[in-house]
């Protein structure tokens, strides 16, 4: 089912951006790519040689997120960023980007939601740990959109409009209050603005014939903050923390998990989960389909684990 952000495009469509954002080109062959709920995206061989994709955001009545404004201009950022400070990390080239869609270059490979690939897990540990030595100006998203002078504000920022936004369209989530302000000193130890995908579920992740990492994908939800958010999706519903020899971990190498760590992960989860529970409306998934008491079964976990 498509979500209501994604616009329907047809190949018409699709030579139009092209057009505006490369001037006159000849496709040869076009096909629209799945995997996500937020943008429609296209691939396109043209006829010069080389394979592109277009991406088109939500259309100007789609009800979004906050934090979710202006994310097709972040995405090119966040590949410009990365290509220029960590060039070893193989994200795609911007080629045209517009407020409402952007032109890449074709990273090949396949996501690893087809199939596991634990050499491509390892290296993307090595690849985000390089990305994570890009510090930041601030803490929080760019833009008119949550952030803060300090990480603990920067955070409880992020979720109070995930709050608001699910208050809005009436998604229940348990009782949150005094959660983020009870563990402010555990927070406040992250003092460095990392420069921080959050976005990196297995879809986003693609893998070479040979197993390895291909390229990362989809980084329009970057902010800075701290690096152990981004250890979250890469074991999403499960506590990386408990898997030691995760192909992930052995490429990141972190610090060990001290009480401190185990806790600001746990708070990352109940982000997570706060965020899925509250974009359901926008994404046209209805209450009842399950996945609602799911999540939140995940996030009351994750509060008796942070109230314990």
């Amino acid at each position: 089912m498509r979500s209501p952000t994604q616009p329907a495009l047809s190949r018409p469509d699709v030579e139009s951006v092209l057009a505006d954002g490369l001037g006159a080109v000849d496709i040869v062959d076009a096909a629209e790519l799945s995997g996500g709920t937020f943008a429609t995206v296209w691939r396109a061989a043209l006829a010069d040689g080389r394979e592109v994709v277009v991406k088109v955001g939500p259309p100007p009545a789609a009800r979004l997120l906050t934090y979710e404004n202006g994310l097709i201009p972040a995405e090119a950022e966040y590949f410009r960023l990365v290509r220029d400070r960590a060039p070893g990390v193989p994200v795609p080239s911007v080629l045209a980007v517009s407020n409402d869609w952007i032109i890449t270059t074709l990273v090949p490979g396949r996501p690893l939601t087809d199939e596991d690939a634990p050499r491509a897990r390892t290296e993307l540990g090595a690849a985000v740990a390089a990305v994570h030595e890009i510090s930041g100006p601030h803490f929080g998203y760019t833009g008119d959109r949550p952030s803060g002078h300090d990480w603990p504000t920067a955070f409880a920022a992020v979720l109070a409009a995930l709050r608001a936004d699910a208050a809005e369209w009436n998604v229940p989530l348990p009782p949150l209050d005094g959660v983020v302000e009870r563990h402010h000193d555990v927070l406040a130890a992250v003092t460095r603005p990392a420069l921080l995908h959050f976005d990196l579920w297995d879809g986003n992740v693609l893998v070479s014939p040979s197993g390895g990492l291909a390229g990362l994908v989809d980084g329009e939800r970057y902010l800075y903050g701290d690096p152990l958010l981004d250890l979250v999706s890469p074991a999403l519903f499960r506590r990386i923390e408990d898997e030691p020899e995760h192909p992930f971990l052995r490429g990141y190498r972190p610090e060990p998990f001290d009480a401190a760590a185990r806790i600001r992960l746990s708070l990352y989860r109940l982000h997570l989960y706060v965020l899925m529970i509250a974009e359901g409306p926008s994404r046209g998934i209805p209450r009842t389909d399950g996945r609602h008491d799911y999540l939140t079964g995940l996030l009351n976990a994750e509060l008796a684990l942070l109230t314990s």
